[in-house]
Parts: C-alpha cells; structure tokens; sequence
C-alpha cells in the first residue's frame, strides 16, 4: 500500500427504502464524487463495505459505503483500516449532522458522536473518538416532529434542488482533505453552504442559463454544468418509510 493512501468512509443504511433519506445523504456525495472520477457500477463487495479504491485526481484513494446498518458502522471502519493499512489520521468519515442546516460543511478532527450511531459506533470500534469526519447538515428536525422522522425521511422538494450543489461541493471538500490535510480543507469549506435562490431574484436583469450553460438544467447529453466542473445530475426518488435504523 502507498504511504499516501486515504480511506473515505460514508455513513448510511443499505437497501433502497434508505437510499434517498437525510441519513443517506452521505452515500448520495459519495455516488457523486465515484461519478465524477469515472468510477464504475456501485463498486466491490468487502471488509463489510462497497468499495472503490484506486489513483484518481492523482491521489490514492478508497471510498467505502459500509453494508452493515448505521449503528454497526464501525465494524466495517476497523475492518476497511486493518486491511487498507491507513492510519487514523488518513481516515475520513463523512456523516448526516441535524445540527447544521441543510447542506452546511464542516470538517473537524474528532469530536463526539452527538447521539449520532454511525459515529458512536466507529468510536467504540476503534476506542476513540479522534478521528476525521465532514459533517454535512441536513437541518433541523423539529419541523418534521422528531429526529427520527427526520433522519429517514425523504428529502423536501426544496433540499432535492439543493443535492447537486451541495454534492458537488462535499467532493471537493473531500479531495482537498486528501491533497491538502484537515486544517486547510476546514478552512476552505467550513462555513460553505449551498445558494438558495429565491423566485424572482435578479429575474428581470439576468436571463436563466440555458440548457449546457453553467448552472443550467441538464443538456441534451444528459449532463449538468456547474461552477464545480461537469456533473451528472442525482436521480431524485421518493424514498419510502422505513424501519429504525438510526
């Protein structure tokens, strides 16, 4: 193994009840970023995790959507160090956080788990809680009556318009923490948000892209052009009620 070998680890539930869910919304950057560098079919089944792994953006780089559920997460974390041989330090976790508003960035070196199983889980895996982690935040849960309803609820139609963007941005997010090391990262994406547009807003002075202009509706070729380069879009679908898998 390169010495500069990184592992990406995404939080989320398997089966496609949970695929399109807040909890999810980890697994959706993940998608993003594998479709952005060409990365092929959902990625090999191991060490309880889908993964991809290869030199991509010249970096070496695995990126894993454990199998297990949400609150075994860790198991698939030791597993994916052990066997990937990637010190903690080069360890990613990017995870929902309902403490943040939708689709707010912040990476950090290690805090607690918030009553977050996934990261409770790695932390009693691996007996700590310093490791790296994007959290991506997927607003508050009051409005939908309860964080459980929340977390595995689908996304409002308002948030779907949002994905893109904040997807795009979580994988740049991602590919600088590899190059350039946590605090560089946190400083340039703490704090970002996605730009929500409000109807009617400059509607009079500047026309609507058109379709294969920079933040235009998708091309006839099936590809939406944004400020972060060329990106497939997400497919949007309802997700349906699930079990606890909090």
């Amino acid at each position: 193994m390169s010495a500069d070998r990184h592992l990406v680890v995404g939080l989320g539930n398997p089966g496609e009840k949970y695929r399109f869910t807040r909890h999810n919304i980890a697994w959706l950057v993940l998608d993003a970023f594998a479709a952005r560098v060409n990365w092929r079919g959902g990625g090999k089944g191991r060490d309880a995790a889908m993964v991809h792994a290869g030199r991509v953006l010249g970096l070496d780089l695995v990126v894993a959507k454990p199998t297990t559920f949400m609150n075994e997460s860790g198991i698939a974390v030791r597993k994916l160090l052990a066997s990937e041989r990637v010190p903690l330090e080069q360890l990613l976790v990017v995870v929902d956080d309902f403490s943040l508003p939708f689709g707010a960035l912040r990476l950090r070196e290690g805090g607690s788990s918030g009553g977050h199983n996934g990261l409770a889980s790695i932390a009693g895996e691996l007996d700590t809680e310093k490791f790296p982690r994007l959290r991506i935040g997927i607003g508050d849960p009051t409005e939908s009556g309860s964080a459980h309803q929340h977390v595995l609820g689908e996304f409002s139609l308002a948030e779907r318009a949002l994905l893109p963007q904040v997807a795009a941005a979580a994988g740049e997010a991602i590919e600088a923490w590899a190059r350039d090391g946590l605090n560089k990262s946190a400083t340039a994406f703490n704090g970002w948000a996605p730009t929500v547009e409000t109807p009617g807003d400059g509607a009079a002075a500047t026309p609507a892209p058109a379709a294969g202009e920079v933040d235009g509706p998708v091309g006839s070729d099936g590809i939406r052009k944004t400020t972060h380069g060329w990106r497939k879009p997400l497919v949007q679908r309802k997700a349906k009620p699930g079990d606890d898998a909090r």
